[in-house]
């Protein structure tokens, strides 16, 4: 069985034009790290010609889907029942773009497929952890 779930969608950058243009990106999950989700959007899709990846809580991607939630960097809402709404802060600016809530959801199930929400401390080995930390403070 695969540990990481990797699911290309459509994202669409809200902007100033009226026209939202399509851009590429990728949600990742990865059942080393049970917590979180990764979204990816390829160099050509940013402003600085590099690839971009912001990371956030599983949690986080499932409840924005009913509600608005987030207060730091990433927050999510929902636009009507087809689209959720993603935004993503940084000191250079805001990022809104909008996908398909259907494929949030496709992801999301997949994801509670390979680690079951409410069992992701499962897939922890903290002491292994705990050790590579020692290990890099000496």
């Amino acid at each position: 069985m695969s540990i990481v779930i990797e699911q290309p969608v459509e994202a669409r950058l809200v902007a100033a034009a009226p026209r939202m243009p399509s851009i590429p990106a990728t949600l990742h999950y990865d059942r080393r790290d049970p917590f979180a989700v990764r979204m990816t959007f390829p160099a050509p899709a940013t402003l600085e010609g590099v690839e971009v990846c912001w990371t956030f809580s599983r949690e986080l991607l499932a409840a924005g889907l009913k509600n608005a939630e987030g207060h730091g960097d990433v927050r999510v809402r929902p636009y009507g029942y087809d689209r959720t709404v993603l935004e993503f802060h940084a000191p250079e600016g805001t990022a809104v773009v909008h996908i398909r809530s259907s494929e949030v959801r496709r992801f999301l199930e997949a994801t509670s497929e390979l680690v079951p929400v409410g069992l992701e401390h499962l897939q922890l080995d903290l002491d292994h952890d705990l050790a590579e930390l020692m290990r890099d403070a000496c």
